[in-house]
């Protein structure tokens, strides 16, 4: 009994020195650039980085099989004319012999009374026949599905006219991020102070955030709250009132930036109060709008895409109000109010917006229910108390206190419970319907983005270990990290979702091939984008913990600097073929609906 113990009182020794080592390493701030290889953040990032890499492969051999049926239904089109032409040269007397003994030879068919005779069975207790039995159900009939009520045409032109202004500042947003991509590799290309770098990027980055990406999700989310809420828009001049608001405030503050009146260094809130608050009413009058929506729906239940949307509008609320208002804004409490606000931007707003807006759309398109609605409100509570205090984890081995930089890592970390939750619902919800990926033209846009929302997060996460922190600190791995989540996660929802509804709400569907072109176009640029970034980073990251001089980390970084332009050129290319798929959709010549049109010309003939 005794020994047992000495061995127990050993092991745990070892143990608790084990993670006394573990937790000292953990926490220390200088590490052995050698060990990159091995950072756990580093190989996380890596594997990551393969799975989309993958699933583009996996979509380039869906689309090469697709083309190689078509080949082999033109080979079989080829052989039935030859097969045709043959028959027509034959002998006709010849051909009548040999069908009339094909078809004698294809009717024949067995008695079935071979071996059983043609007397009939003796079935007194019905073994056999049971004409009378009702089959007993296992599983209940399904309720079948009410019909989605019919889109009043003013909400329609609302709706229209949100996206087509957000895909008005998608495309001068990246514009001016193609621009300062150029001048990432020629940054003499101009001397004008107002397009000077300083200024350009907060105007890239505030037009794509509140014009493109967030009035193409409020345009979309009163069509998804009032499909499912089952009534009316309460006040559609107040919908229109909140569209010009927001675009004042992209409007007003691009000249603002430009002109060099911004907000100081807050980054992600460059435009000065005044101009902020335009938004902030338009935002609120949104606010009061779906809950008006939602307070009269005809439903008993809240659809969890309602819970997302208008939870996303509060925080948004909340989070400005928080960046703004001046108790905060002094020394380090600035600096952790920074924190807050441009997390809570990106994963309350943005993201908790469109995840809604996914709840919605993607069963809808698979005509398949959710997977599971336990999982969607699991996601949405953990995501609450997770995302909303890891903002400082963008300070690491800053002045902050270290505990807040610790509570930063461990919400980071909790953010794989919804980030696992929210892809396993996606993924489980188009089980059964990934070979309509090669027939389809928007669930490609679903499924990068739900790739994207499980890489990106979790790499999120990765980074935000300390150890990773000290490659990828004030490198430009953010910025790589920042595009695979606003633009692989974000973006591509929201061209699924234009690409999904524009069409019923107008009866034209783009040009299938310039769908295609704008989704290769985007997908590529990105990983053009990204990834060259995120090997250069690191590889700065280890010079700069080398000690080397700081201009030669900056030369060193000029070659990926130019991948960041090439693929920032394709999606900015891709966008122009989307914003002329938009154009085909609502007033140009796109494909019209093809039932429609049949309908209308019976009821011509009748």
């Amino acid at each position: 009994m005794k020994s047992r113990l000495n061995a127990r009182s050993w092991r745990s020794a070892v143990v608790f020195l084990l993670l006394l080592l573990a937790s000292s390493s953990a926490m220390a701030q200088k590490q052995d650039a050698g060990d990159v290889i091995s950072n756990p953040g580093v190989i996380i990032t890596i594997v990551l980085i393969l799975i989309p890499l993958l699933i583009a492969v996996y979509l380039v051999t869906v689309k090469v099989r697709a083309l190689v049926a078509k080949i082999k239904i033109r080979e079989a089109s080829a052989q039935k004319n030859a097969v045709l032409e043959e028959l027509k040269s034959a002998d006709a007397d010849q051909l009548s012999a040999i069908l009339a003994q094909r078809e004698k030879a294809v009717s024949y068919k067995l008695s079935n009374h071979e071996l059983a005779g043609t007397l009939p069975p003796e079935d007194k207790k019905g073994l056999i026949n049971q004409p009378n039995q009702v089959n007993i159900r296992f599983v209940p009939a399904k309720k079948r599905s009410a019909k989605r009520p019919q889109v009043n045409p003013a909400l329609a032109k609302m709706i229209i006219w949100y996206l087509g202004a957000a895909t008005l500042w998608l495309v001068l947003g990246t514009s001016i991020g193609e621009y300062l991509g150029i001048k990432f590799v020629s940054p003499d290309v101009d001397h004008v102070s107002w397009l000077s770098f300083g200024r350009l990027r907060p105007v890239h980055t505030n037009m794509v955030f509140w014009g493109w990406s967030s009035l193409a999700m409020i345009g979309l989310g009163y069509y998804v709250v009032y499909t499912v809420s089952n009534t009316a828009v309460k006040s559609l001049s107040w919908a229109w009132a909140s569209f010009w608001l927001i675009n004042a405030s992209v409007f007003f503050g691009t000249i603002s930036l430009m002109a060099g009146v911004n907000n100081g260094g807050g980054e992600y809130r460059e435009y000065i109060w005044p101009i902020m608050l335009l938004f902030g009413i338009g935002l609120a009058i949104t606010l009061g709008n779906y809950l008006t929506i939602i307070a009269k729906r005809k439903p008993k239940e809240i659809y969890v895409s309602n819970w997302y949307i208008v939870s996303a509008a509060i925080f948004t609320i909340v989070i400005s109000l928080v960046g703004y208002l001046p108790f905060w804004q002094n020394g380090l409490g600035e600096t952790i109010a920074q924190g807050y606000y441009m997390h809570q931007g990106v994963g309350m707003w943005f993201m908790l917006f469109v995840l809604g807006l996914v709840y919605y759309f993607l069963p809808q398109q698979l005509n398949t229910p959710i997977y599971s609605y336990s999982l969607g409100i699991l996601a949405f509570w953990s995501q609450i108390l997770f995302y909303t205090v890891i903002g400082t984890h963008h300070f690491i081995f800053s002045a902050i206190p270290w505990w807040l930089q610790t509570t930063a890592i461990v919400g980071s970390m909790g953010m794989l419970i919804p980030v696992a939750a929210g892809t396993t619902n996606f993924l489980m919800t188009m089980r059964g319907n990934f070979h309509k990926l090669g027939t389809s033209y928007t669930l490609p846009f679903y499924l990068v983005g739900i790739v994207f929302y499980f890489t990106g997060s979790f790499q999120g996460t990765a980074e935000a270990f300390r150890t990773a922190n000290l490659y990828w600190h004030f490198t430009d791995f953010t910025v790589a990290h920042s595009h695979l989540t606003m633009y692989g996660i974000i973006a591509f929802f929201l061209w699924a979702f234009v690409y999904t509804l524009v069409p019923r709400l107008t009866g034209k569907e783009p040009l299938h091939a310039l769908v295609g072109a704008h989704f290769w176009m985007a997908l590529i640029g990105m990983m053009f984008y990204t990834v060259p970034l995120m090997i250069g980073s690191t590889i700065r990251g280890v010079e700069w913990m080398e000690g080397k001089p700081f201009i030669d980390t900056v030369a060193n970084m000029a070659p990926y600097w130019v991948w960041r332009a090439i693929g920032g050129s394709l999606m900015w290319g891709s966008h122009l073929v989307f914003a002329y798929n938009l154009y085909s959709m609502t007033r140009g010549g796109g494909i019209a609906n093809q039932q429609a049109l049949v309908f209308e010309q019976l009821k011509k003939e009748d």
